[in-house]
């Protein structure tokens, strides 16, 4: 039989329906497989059991003829999303033992179309972190290894469980949310397709917050047919939720035309910052070549509150989080630290649940809001929001979808990146969708010098995912991609 780990979840879905294996098989490989990962780190919380018996639920439902969409597919679930009667702690200590009663609509949505859960993914802590080092449960480790010293590296952030998941073979695919970029990055980082829907694509409830004005889930995989069948499945309005967009969701597997001629492809002068690797501008040069050879037609554009981005998120999504994050005192749910009164109880919980990222935060946070603060800070930031938002609203006048790169750089090790800001800057090409609310993809590309995948990212227009997909798809071809990690860790 295949080796049904190497499937992509287009060919396991086409092998179940085919019947050339079942669902049980399927998820017992998976499960093996991460029997034998466990130096990744990628699942903080295995759920064998509840996989097994999904898949036999789903090949009594391909034996009658009542498939679903996803029928029999295992994937991997990130730690933020609420699954009912399983553990979700947004991989922090004060969520220790909390067990929802209710089920997140994405994950409902694909349970709906027949998935299977394996088990719930690693990530940053409230998902705070661009390398998945900020983690109670400990840093996740990339299945990718440095040729030069074969160094042990980070999958990116913050769902760096789910990336390095799917890049290890452990799952056909796996949910994860992006607030900055933390879907994209982390799939630049393992070698792998990372969707960033259009704010408000995909319902938010269940979704444990981290900014909720900027958070948006979306899938990780190993090809954009992939990723376009998991938005078809996780997408959909929701009454749950208020930002959820009440728009169809369109057959995202049929957009994969692989025809972008007369396509307009805007290149962004202020993404060529200072001291950019050549090998990363190298690589955008070669995209925006196999994009015109495919026949679209490619146009310097200007988005000139690029540079204010960064500096803007980190007030923004700081505050946010700040707000979110006070629910967590220790009185209803998960970690509770005992105290002389209910002050000291909700600082002793809170200094001993909150990791030191997610503390800085709350601070940066709770300052910018703060009585003679918030107009210098957070009011001018959400203005700097709304020139970004206006610099691509003027710039998709002209092009159909942008080009950039997706990361500054290639994976880097464990500990090498101690300074925060200098960590911020992983997100320097991937904020400005999250703050205009745009959809965007990062498609694997090349590799580095050191034998690393990189990725090219694509921005499309809102709620336009279909184009998104279909540049995705052509930019996918001419790359051709197809290197793998060497499996160490097993």
């Amino acid at each position: 039989m295949t080796n049904l780990t190497k499937l992509t979840l287009s060919d396991a879905r086409d092998g179940l329906r085919g019947k050339d294996f079942s669902a049980v098989e399927l998820a017992q490989a998976h499960i093996d497989a991460i029997g034998q990962a466990g130096q990744l780190n990628a699942f903080v919380t295995e759920t064998p059991d509840i996989a097994l018996e999904m898949a036999a639920r789903s090949d009594e439902r391909i034996a009658r003829g009542e498939a679903g969409p996803l029928e029999g597919v295992p994937l991997g679930i990130k730690d933020l999303f609420c699954t009912k009667d399983t553990l979700t702690t947004a991989s922090s200590h004060i969520l220790d033992g909390f067990v929802p009663a209710y089920e997140s609509t994405v994950t409902a949505n694909l349970w709906r179309d027949g998935a299977v859960m394996l088990g719930k993914t690693n990530c940053d802590e409230f998902a705070m972190g661009s390398s998945n080092e900020t983690s109670y449960y400990g840093p996740v480790i990339n299945p990718w290894r440095r040729a030069s010293d074969g160094a042990q590296l980070v999958p990116g952030g913050s769902s760096g469980g789910s990336a390095s998941a799917v890049a290890a073979r452990l799952c056909l695919a796996a949910t994860a949310t992006d607030t900055g970029g933390s879907i994209r990055q982390p799939g630049a980082l393992t070698g792998l397709v990372g969707l960033k829907p259009t704010y408000g694509r995909c319902s938010r409830w269940g979704i444990v917050a981290f900014a909720s004005s900027l958070d948006q889930a979306g899938p990780l995989t190993r090809s954009v047919r992939d990723a376009a069948i998991m938005l078809t499945s996780m997408a959909g309005h929701d009454a749950k939720d208020t930002t959820s967009v009440d728009l169809p969701v369109p057959d995202y597997e049929a957009a994969l035309t692989g025809d972008i001629r007369g396509m307009r492809i805007g290149i962004p002068k202020e993404y060529r910052i200072d001291g950019m690797p050549a090998e990363i501008d190298a690589l955008w040069q070669q995209g925006i070549s196999w994009l015109q050879d495919a026949g679209a037609e490619v146009r310097d554009i200007t988005l000139p509150h690029t540079q204010y981005a960064l500096p803007a998120y980190y007030i923004v999504a700081p505050a946010e989080a700040s707000s979110n994050l006070a629910r967590y005192d220790g009185v209803r749910y998960g970690l509770r630290v005992p105290g002389d009164d209910i002050t000291d109880m909700y600082e002793n919980t809170r200094a001993a649940g909150f990791g030191a990222e997610v503390k800085r935060r709350i601070l940066i946070g709770t300052y910018v809001l703060s009585a003679g603060y918030y107009d210098a800070y957070y009011i001018k930031a959400q203005k700097v929001r709304t020139l970004i938002k206006r610099d691509f609203e003027q710039a998709f006048e002209d092009v159909d979808l942008i080009l950039t790169p997706t990361t500054p750089n290639a994976a880097f090790a464990p500990g090498e990146i101690t300074d925060p800001v200098t960590m911020y800057l992983n997100d320097i090409f991937t904020v400005t969708v999250n703050m205009a609310g745009l959809p965007g993809i990062s498609v694997p590309a090349g590799l580095s010098s050191d034998g690393l995948p990189l990725g090219l990212q694509l921005i499309g227009k809102a709620f336009d995912e279909e184009t998104l997909f279909r540049g995705a798809g052509v930019l996918e071809e001419a790359a051709g991609f197809d290197a793998e990690p060497d499996v160490w860790w097993a």
